[in-house]
């Protein structure tokens, strides 16, 4: 990757994070994230691991130049970041994860939260079912997820079946930075409306958490 350009990371993902999966996508991914961006998404995981590297690669850099011009980040499901400087790993490995400006792994339990090392962020799954891994489960739900996040070390992203506002807010109360979300954008048809509408029930969400944080 040398003499290439480099993403800015500047912190970790939090808010509405959109995983991409171009064979759920209602329309051509690029103009699903477009949208999504627009009503709000500045993180954005690139997974479609199934493409050869140069497709891949090449998409990736499409991606990079929608999320710029909005001041977001595209991480690339890893180990290989794409010239990028962010990647998520699956919870199997690579250990140690590579030496990049930002690592997320996906994790699932305590024994797999007991293992990370320098990684700066995780997602934590499946919070609800989900229709994109039907059975992969059993759900955490709300208080589970709660758990987890308090024995992890590093902040988390709750993923899985997260489509509602209502389960966007239960996420942030149990103490997630963000939510990572697949089908319900992916599916939409107004992208943009329900990245939106998402990230403002992630806005109400954490500031009435703020508020009765300082009351306490």
């Amino acid at each position: 990757m040398e003499g290439r350009p480099r993403t800015k990371i500047q912190g970790g993902p939090s808010g509405v994070v959109l995983l991409s999966d171009r064979r759920v996508a209602r329309g051509p991914l690029v103009d699903v994230v477009a949208g999504a961006v627009g009503g709000g998404v500045r993180w954005v995981v690139l997974r479609e691991k199934d493409m050869p590297r140069a497709e891949r690669l090449a998409l990736a850099v499409e991606l990079r130049a929608i999320l710029a011009e909005a001041g977001g980040t595209l991480i690339v499901a890893g180990p290989d970041p794409l010239d990028g400087d962010a990647v998520h790993l699956p919870a199997a490995g690579p250990y140690p994860p590579p030496a990049v400006g930002l690592v997320g792994r996906s994790c699932h339990d305590n024994a797999e939260l007991a293992r990370l090392t320098t990684e700066h962020y995780v997602t934590l799954s499946p919070v609800y079912g989900t229709r994109t891994k039907p059975g992969y489960g059993p759900p955490l739900r709300p208080d589970r997820l709660r758990e987890l996040i308090a024995a992890g070390p590093v902040p988390v992203l709750a993923l899985g079946g997260i489509e509602t506002a209502a389960q966007v807010a239960a996420c942030v109360e149990a103490g997630a930075t963000g939510v990572a979300v697949l089908g319900a954008i992916m599916r939409a048809q107004d992208p943009a409306e329900t990245a939106t509408t998402l990230g403002r029930a992630f806005q109400e969400a954490a500031a009435l958490n703020r508020d009765t944080g300082e009351d306490k």
